[in-house]
């Protein structure tokens, strides 16, 4: 009993001086240390608290199956992971698709596109929405992530995994948010209703490219840790959180395209508070995860 109000107290303490995730990170640690790593129990962790920096990568790499569970296997599966990435890219230059001066999110967009047989007949065809939704991802993921090749099939992946786990769900989000921003705040709903902006929000922007080029590196990845994890719906708070945050601003704006705006470029400099909000709102509406959500 002693160790155990010991240990709660050093993390009601960890908490209070801002070391929240000191003993999280030892949790993780004992995970990773597993022969074959325990898939619903690395998604359960990264629901309930954000991954620390260190071990990001590694666990994104497994939760979107880009490596498998087993440690012995990592080293071999990401070389064939780097001969097939050269083998494509090699491809795209035979056919004058990419050069050197192609710029590496759009080598990117032509690597997945050949793989997923939607590469377009010629340079000439615009691009589709969903190719701008993998730039934006691609443009985001290339701040986090060094290494080209791992960046690219963490971008090819995660763009998978939206456009088949998370698809159906994504279609509802927009309704979603509008009935949480009624139990919160009804008032405000009513403006954004009065001025017509509920169905012009910059949804794309929030739901499909998830917060790529809205949100910087350390708030969007905590996002991106709770999606790959399982959990789309995490984005629905995100947005209810910047709402709530600038509802003074929202309602001293009185168009529908004047509010548009201004959510397409909030302020950059309190949005770690706002996705700390948005994750203690998910878990108040949907529950701390108990197993992968």
């Amino acid at each position: 009993m002693a160790d155990d109000s010991q240990r709660n107290f050093r993390s009601v303490y960890y908490e209070k001086v801002g070391f929240r995730g000191v003993e999280e990170k030892k949790s993780l640690e004992i995970l990773l240390k597993d022969d074959r790593l325990d898939i619903e129990k690395l998604c359960t962790f990264s629901q309930r608290f954000p991954l620390p920096s260190m071990y990001r990568i590694l666990v994104w790499k497994v939760l979107l199956g880009i490596i498998p569970p087993h440690h012995k296997s990592h080293a071999l599966v990401m070389n064939y992971r780097k001969e097939q990435y050269w083998d494509v890219h090699h491809a795209l230059r035979v056919i004058r698709f990419i050069n050197d001066s192609t710029p590496q999110v759009d080598v990117f967009l032509r690597i997945h596109q050949l793989e997923s047989g939607k590469l377009p007949r010629n340079l000439a065809f615009p691009l589709e929405p969903e190719d701008e939704v993998f730039l934006a991802i691609a443009k985001a993921m290339e701040e986090m992530v060094e290494d080209p090749i791992e960046c690219y099939w963490l971008v090819s992946s995660f763009v998978n995994q939206l456009n088949s786990k998370h698809k159906d769900a994504l279609q509802q989000l927009p309704k979603i948010l509008e009935q949480y921003l009624n139990i919160e705040d009804n008032k405000l709903l009513m403006h954004l209703k009065t001025c017509a902006a509920m169905s012009k929000l910059p949804y794309d922007l929030w739901f499909k490219k998830c917060f790529a080029g809205c949100l910087p590196e350390s708030s969007l990845q905590r996002v991106w840790d709770k999606i790959i994890s399982g959990s789309c719906k995490i984005l629905v708070f995100v947005a209810l959180e910047i709402l709530l945050t600038f509802k003074m601003k929202i309602i001293a704006l009185t168009t529908a395209e004047n509010i548009t705006q201004f959510l397409e470029n909030i302020p950059q400099d309190n949005t770690d508070a706002i996705v700390s909000k948005a994750v203690d709102l998910w878990h108040t509406h949907c529950g701390t995860p108990a197993h992968s959500v």
